[in-house]
């Protein structure tokens, strides 16, 4: 059986998926644009398919014709070798194509790969399959993106609508984590060893030597953000990085994204609409800068992306998975799996690491625009890792690099403390 064959069956599923993710939102949910970091949920749906489209059937259907002469003016991201494209900011302004017209844009596309794929022999399988894997894998990152953008395009109104109104946050139950284990370091292998689908920033796998240290068991919830925030850590250039103490007093942080003071009480918004925020959750939607505020303040630090991979596979944590997307809770809980050592490690909340994001010895970006999807952003970013109640359960492992500039703070993310040995 050829390696690709259930390639076509996976597409579908995921192509599904994103339709029923954006099936919750009204038509005007899907255009709004509050932020140059957010997207409209239109745009994803249509850059998605821009993708498959282009680096799919245009290379490999003779005389293919494009479905719209401007669609890839209008969905094209960042590939500068395929063309010009509308700028980001920009996105939301667009009124047209409708939301309709998106959605008849991605049936259509479907048709043709589906027809492309199925009357493909086993050599063109071959060529298609690894673009293929690279498109899907895209678009589950997408999905993770749609539901950031989604939550903060229903921050904006005064009503603060849910995603999910009225549906019930069911929350795990499992022992609090507590403490921190220790880890030996020494020579180490890092990156992707080969098996399954990997981005090209996961590899090439290198040896490095790992000093010993100590990771925290739990993630660092609520409760001990609020002690940070009531111990004037928001007020404290001491605490901070000189560009993060910038950004908190030009923007005035005092609490993490999505936080908002009622009287004595602090509520958030989440996809399911207003509560109380919960002590015993994980903090989420933090930034590098408060991750890194925190840490000093408690007298920790943040472990780097090599501490945290190490400390992945010495306790199995795939075999662990916490909350991921297709539980279908999307807000992080301290539910999931017990036992020793660093719990909640894959899922829950995206981890900020103090490593900056950068190739790993020999890195090669692809020739061609495809290239231009890791390499090129290999500066001024910080390295997140574990995935989070937003990513597909099937797109993850230790390996995976996320990354965002130390200022971003709609992305799912929080934090776990490190310290030397």
């Amino acid at each position: 059986m050829p390696a690709w064959s259930g390639i076509l069956e996976r597409y579908s599923a995921v192509r599904r998926l994103t339709e029923r993710l954006c099936e919750p939102l009204e038509v005007e949910d899907h255009v709004a644009q509050p932020m140059d970091d957010v997207s409209p949920p239109r745009w994803h749906l249509g850059h998605v398919t821009w993708f498959f489209e282009t680096f799919v059937l245009t290379p490999h259907v003779p005389d293919y014709a494009p479905y719209h002469p401007h669609y890839s003016f209008l969905f094209n991201s960042y590939y500068n070798l395929v063309g010009e494209r509308t700028d980001r900011p920009r996105r939301g302004t667009l009124t047209r194509p409708t939301v309709r017209e998106v959605l008849q844009y991605r049936t259509e596309i479907d048709r043709r790969v589906q027809e492309l794929v199925s009357d493909c022999d086993d050599a063109m399988l071959a060529k298609l399959g690894p673009v293929l894997e690279i498109g899907v894998n895209h678009e589950q990152q997408h999905q993770e993106l749609l539901l950031a953008d989604i939550k903060n395009i229903l921050f904006q109104a005064p009503l603060y609508p849910g995603y999910l109104p009225g549906a019930e946050l069911t929350v795990g139950q499992s022992a609090p984590a507590s403490g921190y284990s220790g880890f030996e370091g020494g020579l180490t292998g890092f990156g992707h060893a080969g098996d399954g689908f990997a981005y090209d920033n996961e590899g090439p796998r290198h040896e490095q030597k790992l000093p010993p240290f100590r990771l925290a068991n739990g993630l660092v919830t609520n409760a001990e953000f609020l002690e940070f925030i009531n111990d004037g850590g928001y007020a404290r250039p001491e605490l901070w990085l000189s560009d993060g103490w910038d950004i908190v007093q030009r923007l005035g942080w005092q609490a993490p994204l999505y936080w908002l003071r009622r009287d004595s009480t602090w509520i958030s918004h989440t996809l399911y609409g207003l509560r109380e925020v919960d002590g015993g959750e994980p903090v989420v939607h933090v930034s590098y800068y408060e991750a890194d505020a925190f840490a000093r303040w408690a007298g920790r630090r943040l472990p780097t992306e090599f501490e945290w991979e190490h400390a992945s596979v010495m306790t199995d944590a795939m075999s662990r998975k916490s909350t991921l997307l297709e539980d279908r809770r999307l807000h992080p809980t301290m539910g999931g799996h017990g036992g020793d050592g660093p719990r909640r490690m894959i899922g829950e909340v995206w981890e900020w690491t103090g490593s900056a994001y950068l190739p790993y010895p020999g890195f090669r970006a692809p020739k061609g625009a495809i290239g231009e999807y890791n390499g090129k952003f290999m500066v001024n970013q910080m390295v997140l890792r574990g995935g989070s109640v937003a990513t597909p359960g099937d797109s993850i492992r230790p390996t995976y690099r996320n990354f965002w500039h130390p200022d971003k703070r709609w992305q799912f993310a929080g934090v776990r403390l490190a310290e030397d040995a």
